[in-house]
This record gives structure tokens, sequence and C-alpha cells, in this order.
């Protein structure tokens, strides 16, 4: 018997945040699972649903409790923040269910931070982008240094996800040095919180500004271009058009 798995990308915060493919499905499983922090975010809204949830760290038995689930006979949707192909759950879901022959994954998309976050700021991302993850769990530091290296020099539009942690104190500062010897310090960026939760908040700052603020993982950063500008206080990357 054949088991369909959902993995949902529930958008940047709440229920307003997501797509309405993702509220159909949602309102479709028995079950819902994913990180700690993800299912706070809707469980006012599905209380009446089985709600599970694991910590940091346990993604692959996070996935193996959706295949438990579902062979039980149950809908279920392993959910993640923003789209989950984005630094998100759908990869290691397709990993684990690889040589389940009984198990379907279905993946939902949802809006990932850097369109969500783009959309507060202004339109920074109207021309090419680089999307980097500065955490460096599952990803050495020399490879993040070098991806960084590689998209400032491309003159790539460049958003930072999990940009700091109290272990990464120092590593945005480090991003905008390897990035400052590309572009000048007076490039426009900006830098988001809390999309779609309490505490929202949107800043337009400047590259060397950047590296001296303090920042968390629940904040995404924009670097922009060669081209990017201020307009009305909004962070703006021309693509190009004859005006």
């Amino acid at each position: 018997m054949k088991h369909t798995v959902y993995v949902v990308g529930i958008g940047p915060g709440g229920p307003a945040g997501m797509t309405a493919e993702a509220r159909q499905v949602l309102d479709r499983c028995d079950c819902i699972i994913g990180y700690t922090t993800y299912i706070g975010l809707i469980k006012e809204e599905y209380s009446h649903k089985e709600l599970l949830d694991t910590g940091m760290t346990k993604e692959a038995d996070r996935c193996r409790l959706v295949i438990d689930k579902a062979r039980e006979g149950k809908t279920v949707a392993l959910v993640s923040s923003g789209d989950a192909g984005v630094y998100g759950m759908a990869g290691i879901m397709h990993e684990v269910a690889a040589d389940c022959d009984d198990i379907d994954v279905v993946v939902v998309a949802g809006v990932t931070a850097a369109c969500s976050g783009a959309a507060l700021l202004g339109a920074p991302l109207t021309h090419d982008v680089c999307l980097i993850s500065l955490s460096d769990l599952l990803t050495p530091w020399e490879v993040i240094e070098k991806r960084l290296r590689c998209a400032a020099e491309g003159d790539f539009v460049i958003v930072l996800y999990n940009p700091a942690s109290k272990k990464r104190a120092d590593y945005l500062r480090k991003a905008c040095q390897i990035i400052q010897a590309y572009r000048p310090g007076n490039t426009p960026a900006g830098v988001v919180r809390y999309i779609g939760r309490d505490g929202e908040t949107a800043e337009i700052t400047t590259l060397t500004q950047l590296q001296d603020m303090v920042l968390d993982m629940f904040s995404t950063v924009f670097i922009g271009n060669s081209q990017a500008k201020v307009l009305k206080g909004k962070m703006v990357t021309p693509r190009g058009y004859v005006l």
C-alpha cells in the first residue's frame, strides 16, 4: 500500500504567510510534524490536529517519524518555515524515504525568507541573486567563504541566511569583509528580523555598517550588487529597463 507524505513550507511566520495550497494540505492532514519552533508558529490554528515536534539536530528522526505515522494510515505533513526546499526539510525527507517503496513524498512550496524579506525592504532581488547560509553546522566555513567570494566577484545580490548565532558571533563580520574586497562599503544592505512574526522589522543600512550589527538566526541579510540603490527609503536593484 502506498502512502503519501507531504513536506510543507509554511512561509515566514504564522498562517497569514502560507500559500493557499499549503493551508489546504495542512487542513486535510491528521498529523503535523516539525521542529519545535515551527510547530509553535501554527499551533494555535491547528491545535485540533496531532502535533509532534522535535528539537534541533533531530531532522532525520523527524523524517522517520513522518514515515511511521504514514504507515499507521494517517495523512501526515512535515513542516518547514519559509520554503521546505530552501534550507528546509524537503531534501532530507526525500533521502530518508529513498528506500521506502511504499512512501511517496510530495513537496508543497512556501514563501522563503529571501522573497518575504525582500518585499519588506523594497525590491532588492530584481536581478541575479545568490542565497548563502552562514551556518557551518553542516557546511565547512572554508566552503562558505569560497561561495561568498565567488558571489561577490560575480556581482550577485547576496542574501545571507543564518547570519549569526551565539557560537558564530563574528561570522557576519567575516562575510562582510570578504564581500568588501569586491564592492564598496557604501553598498546598500538590508536586514529583516522576525518576518511575519511579532517584532518584525526591516532596516536599510550599508555594507560597512552591516558588519558591526548584532544579529541572530531570525534575521535575514540582503547585500546589494554594484547597481543597488536606495529610493525613497527602499532598497532597489535595477533590472536595466529603459525609463
